[in-house]
Formats: structure tokens, sequence, C-alpha cells
């Protein structure tokens, strides 16, 4: 079972790389992602959240349910829609979970890159969905849920992780 690395691991903070290696260990490695998120009932995990440098999430939201290899993320509809937002790498030290905040996102985006076997991947996405596509795709860049907070909100958190 891969590990879920928290808030403070440097691999959070660095810009993923492209996928270049579309082999046998990276189908195993979405399997695997797969697996740590229902583990802790996530519905959305990014390869650095296991400690994978590489641009690549898997999801599970709604009973809609892939993974995306090299995503680029556009917004479809800016109408910004606030609500919950928790993060499996931003866990309360106590509980162990997610804490959560309410974060504006765009709320219609649209994801388009490729599957594990190359094939293009395009998908329009409303609601809790654009919001887990929109969450994962910072994570490749080295951003998380609490950068988009006001400060002393993100403090706060902090004080908790």
């Amino acid at each position: 079972m891969r590990e879920i690395r928290v808030i403070g691991d440097p691999v959070l903070r660095t810009p993923a790389e492209p996928v270049t290696d579309f082999d046998r260990e990276l189908r195993r490695l979405i399997e695997e992602m797969f697996q740590a998120m229902y583990a802790v009932d996530g519905v959305g995990l990014a390869g650095p959240q296991v400690g994978v440098s590489r641009r690549l999430f898997v999801y599970d939201v709604n009973n809609r349910k892939g993974h995306v290899i090299n995503p680029v993320l556009t917004v479809d509809d800016p109408e910004e829609i606030v609500d919950e937002e928790g993060c499996l790498s931003v866990p309360d030290r106590q509980t162990g979970r997610p804490i959560y905040a309410p974060v504006a996102r765009a709320s219609g985006v649209t994801v388009e890159g490729l599957d594990r076997l190359q094939r293009p991947v395009r998908v329009r996405a409303r609601g809790t969905l654009a919001r887990c596509f929109q969450h994962e795709c910072e994570h490749l860049d080295g951003k998380l849920y609490v950068d988009r907070l006001p400060r002393n909100d993100a403090r706060k958190i902090m004080l908790r992780a």
C-alpha cells in the first residue's frame, strides 16, 4: 500500500514531471493509487501525494471513475462556487482525517490527457467532479488547497495539520 504524503513533504510543493514511460510500472502505480485512495475514503489522488512526482491522478466521484496522465485543465465556466474542500495530504494531526474549509472553484472544466494505454482522454465536468479535477491538477503544480484560503484561515488549518 502506498503511503499518502502529508503537508511538509517537499514532493507536495514540487511541480510534477510529465509521464513519459507508459509501461507495466505505470499501470501498477495507477492501481496502487486507487487502492490508497479507497483505503482512506478519498475521491481523488495525484502522483505527488504518493511520493511520485509525475503528472497523473486518479478519481472516483459520483460513479465517474478514471485516471488522467499529463492532464491539461481548461476552465469552461469560470463562475465560482464555494464549497467545503479537504485534502488527504492535509490531515488533522489528532484524527488523521482531512481538514475541510470553504474553497472557491470554477463551476465547469474540461480535462484532457492520456490514459495508461496512451489513448486520448477528454472529460467535461461540473460540480464535485470539476472541483476534484481542479484540486488534483493543482497538486501536480505543487499547490495545495490551503494556498487558496485567506491567510488567517490557512494558518488555522496549518496549526491543526
